[in-house]
């Protein structure tokens, strides 16, 4: 079994920052990717960015230039600094790891952005 641990949500004024992080533990073969996604009160999931084993990223557009995923790969850990936040990024952030076989979810961390 593979777990995912989020932290670092929270409350922050709009054009604020944040830094999230995702820590991967457990049975962990072979990760194809890894990324973030989030969910607003009454919407869908919808993704926000994602790094590949090769190091590739890709990013919602509503995130792009704002948002940066990147990943310790000795530490089975991805990360996402968020800058210049806006209300609308409002959400419960949540880390997706992908392997061969399946994917996992974490938990999900809140993020708040005030006007």
């Amino acid at each position: 079994q593979v777990q995912l641990v989020e932290s670092g949500g929270g409350l922050v004024q709009a054009g604020g920052s944040l830094r999230l992080s995702c820590a991967a533990s457990g049975s962990i073969f072979s990760i194809n990717a890894m990324g973030w996604y989030r969910q607003a009160p009454g919407k869908q999931r919808e993704l926000v960015a994602t790094i590949i084993r090769g190091g590739s990223t890709n990013y919602a557009d509503s995130v792009k230039g704002r948002f940066t995923i990147s990943r310790d790969n000795a530490k089975n850990t991805v990360y996402l600094q968020m800058n210049s936040l806006k209300p609308e990024d409002t959400a419960t952030y949540y880390c997706k790891l992908d392997t061969q076989l399946r994917g996992y979810w974490g938990k999900g961390t809140l993020v708040t952005v005030s006007s």
